[in-house]
């Protein structure tokens, strides 16, 4: 339940300046609903992203495990593991970042060189089998990188709509209930007041009238 606003003076300027501020909090109110409706939309498309991504991600691994298991009765266990260990590199990943509603949300991309494995490999040791295999696990490497992005997207924009429904809660459910409720108040102060005036007014006036007709 909204509370009013307590106010030292009630003047008509404190008056002008409540309505001003309640304008300015229902301009405020309507740009904060429609960020929290890009985020939504955004956090949304984000979801179905990433529910894409992982249905896609299970069926390449399991295409990537079905190779590596051809791939290792064909060559052996210990020659595909010194195969995979010759051309094993570091992780690289390239972050940069895009802006949703002033969210900045990351954008992750695979930056591993893959000239090197042409390089290193072993052509007496490698095979269409091995190729394949790596292949795959590439692709493997690439979703999980594109699935941390989303994640992380999910987390950012989570907090952020929370942050913008507290704010849009306030301002709905406080600040402006609490602005209405002074400015009628006040205005109903002021109303009483005039009345209070002119019914002064008027009897004075009357007084003033009676002192003439008795002066005559």
């Amino acid at each position: 339940m909204a509370t009013k606003i307590q106010i030292a003076r009630p003047t008509k300027m404190e008056l002008a300046r409540l309505k001003k501020r309640l304008k300015l909090a229902l301009r405020i109110q309507k740009i904060v609903k429609d960020r929290l409706s890009i985020l939504v939309m955004e956090f949304i498309q984000t979801i179905k992203e990433s529910a894409r991504l992982r249905r896609r991600l299970h069926e390449e691994m399991a295409l990537a495990h079905t190779s590596f298991s051809l791939t290792a009765g064909y060559h052996g266990y210990e020659p595909l593991k010194k195969e995979l260990l010759s051309v094993e590199t570091a992780l690289k990943i390239r972050a940069e970042s895009r802006n949703v509603a002033g969210v900045k949300i990351p954008m992750f991309e695979d930056a591993q060189d893959k000239a090197p494995y042409d390089e290193q490999r072993n052509p007496l040791d490698y095979s269409s089998h091995m190729e394949h295999t790596q292949t795959l696990a590439r692709h493997c490497l690439e979703t999980l990188v594109e699935l941390a992005e989303l994640q992380k997207s999910l987390d950012l924009l989570g907090i952020e709509i929370n942050k913008v429904k507290r704010i849009n809660n306030a301002l709905e459910y406080v600040v402006i209930p609490s602005l209405d409720i002074t400015i009628k108040y006040l205005n109903m102060k002021f109303e009483e007041r005039d009345r209070e005036e002119a019914a002064r007014l008027k009897r004075v006036k009357l007084l003033i009238e009676q002192r003439e007709a008795y002066a005559y």
